[in-house]
């Protein structure tokens, strides 16, 4: 007999080949075969008015691919369908079956949550029939996507010029949007602090003034901080010892959010290589042993571990640590888990990041250490921490500290190398010593506002506020920068990247708050992904859920269309040289440039950057005596000649030097300078930086002035 296994990925085909016998051929699809037409009425592939019936078309670069699947499945005695085990994996396994015309009701959909010998073929034993729920969800969610994407992205591209919309990217432009307006708009307060140098028998300690007549210490100005240190005595009884040890709980496995998240933060990798780099592991490496997927599936929100790989994890942190390490096992899952299958973690404990590595390469090796050691910590026994804290009392004064010791590893025996946690040890005391003040400190501090989005924490606030699937954070990202909506830069000389709105996203942004507010929000792209997960449980028409959506979105769309005014090009302040009519910014393929009015009357576009309204005079150059000119290449701005190419004279622009503005910083009093950023745009912050992070917009700078 002949047996032909269908699979998406040529690597997991080269690896599924070698588990099975002579009697299977194992093809890939290379992922989708086909998907929605760009024909029709608006070019959406779906006909709205009879019942969002879509039309598919087989992908041109996938035509090749599908011809030889038919010849394949022709000769084949029994075709299995072994795509991805999610809905999207669902949904190319009926799309499989559609065009290679296999009956959908048969039982010829194998799924599998790691790629072993094991699973493989357990689950050639266990096939089933596709699941026609998941495949109506999938397609929903396509048509949601292909309906809002090419009709607010022909909106905007005709109105603001502007690139793309979608579902899921504007409500993200939108957070990061809404994050910047906060961090405009927060006005720093200021509060003292007071310390306490304390000593006794030569031991030394620092106390920090909590209250004052048993309520919360709050100090507004200098003058109240130093009227308390004025009434201070010399001696502070301690009052109060407290002793307790506190366990601390191991992280539960890895799901798709949570390692991205930790990928970031720990390793430093975008959403996009975690994806990238954990389907290579799922995949296959080829180890001494042969081809093996060395992590389970990596598109999960479930924290569910295997009864197998609890069992085999609970022997080894036995047989390695001790019985004193042995955790228990623990799951939850919130209420947008579609607990598909399991958590993250390895396929094999006999894997150790150690012996494989050889195998790895260098950012293979150190994500698979990272899940790893997340699924063998997840169940490995509490950390203890010996915790002590004092209270001493001075007058009317409350003054605490308190530190902390670990008298127990636990979990962080395996995952201690990502822990960032750090014993403080105190000296000891008993109640009722008496310390002798050594010195009373006052500190100034600004109430600080809510910083920007980290990748990590943009994730962790999508993944909280139910808007898309882990699955989708990695391209959700990739392509609001992409389309110039924000940047993911380090603030200046700064360390971290932080995501920051571009005008163009700030303009977007706001047209589709002024004109789809009912449909671009957090809580309603949230709703929308439960009514996807009604139709994959299928306690939901797919069609209800489309008429309702298009009922509210269509009025809203026509509205903006008839309504919403066209981005006018801002004008340079110069006449074209060419038929005098003024000289506009435009965007262009490779950026900002200038061009005529007039356009396409009159092509004139100039050489110059987009600072040449503002032309100074910058000197001839030294080898051919013409005049230079700034202009703009692949790494920023530069001085070259006139005369290029007869002369290929270049120089390194200097960088502009920040400018005094007369005022003072509200978080620490040092004076405040007009900078440039890298990317051309200007901005306030303090001279005293990086001592002092405080920054404003120019646009709150002006409010300020004229205020």
């Amino acid at each position: 007999m002949s047996n032909l296994v269908i699979v998406e990925s040529p690597s997991k085909s080269k690896t599924i080949e070698k588990y099975l016998g002579s009697d299977y051929r194992v093809v890939s699809s290379k992922g989708h075969i086909r998907d929605l037409a760009t024909k029709g009425k608006g070019g959406l592939g779906v006909d709205i008015e009879n019942g969002f019936k879509p039309t598919y078309e087989i992908s041109k670069d996938k035509k090749q691919t599908v011809t030889e699947l038919k010849k394949y499945a022709k000769k084949a005695d029994y075709v299995y369908l072994a795509t991805d085990p999610d809905r999207e994996g669902e949904a190319i396994s009926w799309h499989l079956a559609d065009v290679l015309g296999l009956d959908v009701t048969k039982e010829n959909r194998i799924v599998f949550n790691e790629i072993t010998k094991t699973a493989v073929l357990n689950a050639l034993k266990n096939p089933r029939s596709i699941d026609m729920d998941l495949v109506k969800s999938q397609e929903t969610r396509r048509i949601l996507d292909r309906i809002i994407g090419f009709k607010l992205s022909k909106l905007m591209q005709y109105k603001l010029k502007a690139k793309s919309a979608g579902r899921v990217q504007s409500v993200a432009v939108a957070m990061i949007c809404d994050r910047e307006k906060e961090i405009n708009d927060f006005v720093p307060k200021e509060y003292w602090t007071i310390d306490a140098d304390l000593c006794k028998d030569e031991k030394k300690i620092t106390a920090s003034l909590a209250k004052i007549g048993g309520k919360k210490a709050n100090i507004s100005n200098i003058n109240e901080a130093d009227d308390i240190i004025a009434k201070l005595y010399r001696s502070f009884l301690l009052s109060k010892k407290t002793e307790t040890n506190k366990k601390r709980n191991s992280n539960l496995p890895f799901i798709t959010s949570t390692m991205q998240q930790e990928a970031s933060s720990k390793l430093g990798f975008s959403s996009k290589k975690t994806m990238t780099i954990a389907q290579g592991l799922y995949e296959g490496v080829e180890l001494q042993s042969g081809s093996q997927g060395l992590i389970t599936y990596m598109r999960t929100d479930s924290t569910r571990l295997s009864n197998e790989f609890v069992a085999a994890a609970m022997d080894l942190i036995e047989n390695s640590y001790g019985k004193e390490y042995k955790g228990f096992y623990r799951i939850k899952n919130d209420d947008n888990s579609q607990d598909a299958h399991e958590a993250i973690r390895p396929t094999s404990l006999a894997n150790s990041p150690e012996v494989v590595k050889p195998y790895l390469t260098n950012d293979q090796y150190k994500l698979y250490k990272l899940i790893y050691a997340r699924a063998l910590a997840s169940l490995m026994a509490p950390a203890v921490n010996r915790s002590v804290s004092y209270e001493f009392t001075n007058c009317d004064y409350l003054f605490t500290c308190s530190g902390t010791r670990q008298i127990f590893d636990g979990f962080l025996k395996v995952y201690g190398a990502y822990d960032s946690s750090k014993d403080v040890i105190l000296p000891d005391f008993n109640e009722g010593d008496v310390l002798e003040l050594m010195q009373a400190v006052k500190n100034q501090h600004f109430t600080e506002g809510p910083s920007r989005y980290t990748e990590a924490k943009l994730i962790k606030s999508l993944e909280e506020e139910g808007v898309g699937r882990p699955s989708t954070y990695a391209s959700i990202i990739d392509t609001i920068i992409k389309r110039g909506y924000v940047e993911y830069r380090k603030e200046e000389n700064g360390k971290t990247k932080y995501f920051f709105p571009t005008e163009q996203g700030i303009l977007a942004d706001g047209k589709l708050r002024e004109y789809f507010s009912e449909i671009i929000n957090v809580k309603y792209t949230a709703e929308m992904e439960k009514e996807l997960d009604q139709i994959a449980s299928g306690d939901l028409d797919s069609v209800t859920s489309l008429q309702h959506f298009d009922e509210k979105f269509e009025p809203l769309y026509d509205t903006a269309m008839a309504k919403m005014e066209k981005a006018k090009p801002i004008e340079t302040g110069k006449p074209c040289p060419k038929c005098g009519k003024p000289l506009v910014f435009r965007k262009g393929k490779y950026g900002e440039f200038i061009g005529c009015s007039g356009y396409p009357d009159c092509d004139y576009i100039s050489n110059e950057n987009e600072n040449a309204g503002d032309k100074k005079d910058l000197g001839n150059c030294p080898e051919c005596g013409k005049p230079l000119v700034e202009k703009r290449g692949h790494y920023g701005p530069f001085i070259a000649c006139s005369g290029y190419p007869d002369c290929k004279y270049i120089a390194k622009k200097e960088k502009e030097k920040p400018e005094h503005i007369g005022r003072q910083c509200p978080k620490c009093g040092s004076e405040l300078l007009k900078r440039k950023s890298r990317y051309g745009t200007y901005f306030i912050s303090c001279s005293a930086y990086p001592k002092c992070k405080y920054t404003e917009s120019i646009k709150k700078a002006d409010k300020d002035n004229e205020s």
